[in-house]
This record gives C-alpha cells, sequence and structure tokens, in this order.
C-alpha cells in the first residue's frame, strides 16, 4: 500500500482522512496527517466536554471533529484509521470501504513505511515484561531502539527520526495484529490462552490475530515460541522462519529453558535465576523469552547486567508499601485468569498465601482453573466488580466454606483486607479480570489503588 516515508506522505498530501478514536495514540497520528496536507476528521464516541483541551487543540489544527453516540455515521473519505480496539467488520467501515475508502491502522502503517528491523512480541501473558527486556537489553548492546505498539508511545509519529540501522521494538495486541499483513524480522509469541473473548469472535479467531504476527515471516527470519504451550508450539511446527523454542518445564537440548535455578541455552548454562531481581517463576519464563529474542545479538554480560538491575515495570508485582508487616502489591496487568495464577505462584513459591482482591470487567474467560488455584494459594479473597460472583462461584465448587467477602467498591476492598490481614501478610491486588466496568484502564486502576493504599 505505502512503499515507504515519501510515498505515505504523498498519498496523504490533500486527501480526505478519517481517524476513529481520539485518545492519547491517535492524537500525535492527527497531528502527523494535517502536517502531511490531509484533510482531517476526528471521530470519537466521547462528547467535547469530556474531550477539554484536546478537542480544542485539534480544532486549531483545522481538524473537524465528529463527536457522540453517532460518530460512526456518514463515514467518508479516502483513508481511515480505526482504533486498535474496534472490529475491522463493523458495518459502518465495511459501508466506508464500499464506497472506495481504504481502511488502516497506525501500526500496520508503520510496519510497511518503518526503514528499520522489527522484533515483536504478543502472547496472553508477559508481553510487556518481555517486551521490556528484550528493549533494555538491545538498549544496554547499543543498539538505537524505539519502544512502541501497545507499549510506550505510538511510532509512526515518530518515523522521520527512526533510521535504517535502529531497531523497533514492539509489543502487539491480537486487536493490533488482527488485520495485519507483514511480519517482524523476529516475532515473539510468548503463549496463547483464553483472552479478549469479548471482542473476538471466537477462541479460534483469537488464536489466528496472533499467529499473524508469523504468518507473513520468511525462512531468514526468527520467531520465538512457547514449546509448553501447545498453540505456540504448533505454530512454530508450520513456521517459515527458524523457530527457537523455551520452556520453563521441559529440558531442550536446542532452545532455551530452565533447569535447577538455571536458566540454559541449547544445553549451556548461561544465566543463575538468583541473579534475576524480577520475583516470580513467570518472570524467569520472561528472561527465557527475551534470551531466545535477542541471542546472538546481546553479549551474555549485558543480559547478566539486565538481570540483576532491571527493577521491572508499574502494576506488574509492584510492591507498594508495607503497613503493620503487611505488604502491599498491585498487579493491576494481572487482566486475566493466567495472569492472576502467575501473582499467585509467585508469592506460593516462598511460602506466603495471598490476601487477594480481584474482579472487574467481564471478558468471557472461564474462571474454573483459577478458582481451583484461589482455593490452594489465597488467604481470603475480596471481590469487587462485574464477575465478583462468577469468580466466588468458580473458587466454591471446588471449597464451599472459601473465606470470600464481596465489596461495592475498590475503596472497600482496600481498607477490608487491609483490617483482615495480619503480620507477614500480602495483600496484593490481582483483578484477573479488565478494568472497564470501574476505571478506563488497568494503569488507573492500578494507580487508585496505590493512592488508597497509601491513605491507610
Amino acid at each position: 500500500m505505502f512503499c515507504d516515508l515519501n510515498d505515505f506522505k504523498q498519498k496523504m498530501k490533500g486527501k480526505e482522512v478519517a481517524v476513529v478514536g481520539i485518545g492519547v495514540s491517535n492524537t500525535p497520528l492527527i497531528r502527523l496527517l494535517v502536517k502531511y496536507g490531509a484533510s482531517v476528521t476526528a471521530c470519537d464516541k466521547k462528547l467535547r466536554e469530556q474531550l477539554g483541551e484536546r478537542a480544542e487543540e485539534l480544532e486549531q489544527l483545522g481538524v473537524r471533529l465528529c463527536l457522540g453516540e453517532n460518530y460512526l455515521e456518514d463515514l467518508k473519505g479516502d483513508y481511515l484509521f480505526k482504533t486498535p480496539g474496534m472490529r475491522y467488520d463493523l458495518p459502518e467501515l465495511l459501508a466506508f470501504e464500499k464506497e472506495g475508502g481504504e481502511v488502516l491502522s497506525e501500526m500496520e502503517v508503520f510496519f510497511e513505511i518503518c526503514p528499520c528491523k522489527k522484533i515483536a512480541v504478543t502472547g496472553s501473558d508477559g508481553k510487556t515484561t518481555t517486551t521490556s527486556l528484550i528493549f533494555e537489553m538491545m538498549s544496554r548492546a547499543g543498539y538505537i531502539c524505539h519502544l512502541g505498539g501497545n507499549i510506550g508511545k505510538p511510532l509512526l509519529p515518530e518515523i522521520e527520526t527512526i533510521k535504517a540501522s535502529d531497531y523497533a521494538i514492539l509489543e502487539l495486541s491480537s486487536f493490533q495484529l488482527h488485520t495485519m499483513k507483514i511480519s517482524p524480522q523476529i516475532a515473539v509469541i510468548t503463549n496463547i490462552e483464553p483472552n479478549h473473548l469479548d471482542v473476538h469472535k471466537s477462541m479460534e479467531e483469537y488464536i489466528e490475530a496472533k499467529q499473524n504476527i508469523c504468518r507473513f515471516q520468511e525462512k531468514t527470519d526468527r520467531l520465538v515460541v512457547n514449546f509448553s504451550n501447545d498453540i505456540t508450539r504448533e505454530t512454530g511446527e508450520k513456521a517459515a522462519a527458524q523457530v527457537t523454542c523455551f520452556s520453563r518445564y521441559s529440558w531442550l537440548d536446542k532452545g532455551v529453558c530452565y533447569r535447577d535455578g538455571y536458566i540454559y541455552k541449547d544445553g549451556e548454562k548461561i544465566l543463575n535465576t538468583e541473579d534475576i531481581r524480577l520475583p516470580g517463576m513467570h518472570n524467569v519464563e520472561n528472561y527465557m523469552t527475551a534470551i531466545a529474542a535477542v541471542w546472538g545479538l546481546v553479549p551474555l554480560d549485558t543480559i547478566e547486567d539486565v538481570a540483576k538491575h532491571f527493577a521491572g515495570i508499574p502494576h506488574r508485582i509492584e510492591f507498594v508499601r508495607e503497613r503493620n508487616g503487611v505488604r502491599f502489591y498491585n498487579d493491576s496487568i494481572a487482566s486475566s485468569p493466567t495472569r492472576a495464577m502467575a501473582c499467585l505462584n509467585a508469592f506460593y513459591e516462598k511460602g506466603t498465601k495471598i490476601v487477594m482482591i480481584a474482579g472487574g470487567y467481564d471478558k468471557k474467560i472461564p474462571f474454573d482453573n483459577l478458582g481451583k488455584e484461589i482455593t490452594k494459594k489465597v488467604k481470603k479473597l475480596f471481590l469487587v466488580g462485574n464477575t465478583s460472583k462468577k469468580i466466588a462461584d468458580a473458587v466454591l465448587q471446588n471449597d464451599p466454606n472459601f473465606p470470600i467477602e464481596f465489596c461495592q467498591s475498590l475503596e472497600e476492598a482496600v481498607r477490608a483486607s487491609c483490617a483482615f490481614s495480619t503480620k507477614g501478610d500480602v495483600v496484593a491486588l490481582c483483578p484477573a479480570c479488565a478494568s472497564f466496568d470501574l476505571f478506563p484502564n488497568f494503569e488507573v486502576r492500578g494507580n487508585t489503588f496505590k493512592q488508597l493504599v497509601n491513605a491507610l
């Protein structure tokens, strides 16, 4: 569609371009399109008063605003950039294409015109930490790297600063990959478990979206997959690229694996897991994944240095404070059952049971396995949000007498869990669900939790 940056500039000049979604990621895109001479209409379900100063800024740039409930009506123009979470087959978008327009996404265009090599990570769990580790390792090894996708900032508006010798390090969601027709030179799939089934029509569609990260790779490219996850292992078996497997559970003569406190590469001991600053075996797995991605690009001493000094990312088993011998942790990123189980395991491995705060928006994911783990690894469960009853049912079918308390708000859950816990306990916000019923995103939820804990 677009050969390079100059081709993109020429094809935007004088064109009617609609941008759906006036958020943090699309606002820089809108500025770029205006700069390249496009006539831009910005569409959003929010009302003008909700957008505040952003609406004024865009209008000063000459952008037309289409706001409110009917923001997708009468879409017209040459191109339309959709927001990542929006399905490509909405009737309004199909009608736009029928009238001759082209539906695009920021990430797809970036892949087309980006001059440098790309390392991209997807999966149901561990994406952000793995992507961040790859970025840290590559940057400390001396490469000029650009962090973006579902993490960092949108990179298409930064395209003029990216050189062919650089690397783009990207976290990609299933929504960003859903219509992707280009794959990165190094693709990583951490695992694939049920997720986002409120948006994807089926588990099969979700898997196919994830697999687009490697579907268009060539023989000279690299694909990193989780050997211990059936779906990703089978994806690797069918791939055209050179495949590197990692496993936390199985010994691999070729690939990256774990045994007796060490990470091995192709049968050779390379890293003592005691040197990894991040807690939990799931983070050992994240390190194995990152190592498999950067092996041959990053020297071992740099990998060791990152292990000893990288302190993690906010909202991922983030220590908040200790109060009266009780430690509070924010794991707001745990927006699925498998992520929540990783949090439980991180503390259970050290002999600690969690006082758990869970619940939120219903993504139509079953909680059966989480229910079993809670009965084994949680001291008491405090539930808040739309999924409270579903999680409770999953727990009680395993242990009818398990202690559960229902709360009306996160504030109530924090106060109740604080009152219950005793010296030596860990209280963790570990939702197992998205935040959309009570908060706009997991960051706001996590920051609210931290504020509530620090105010105790």
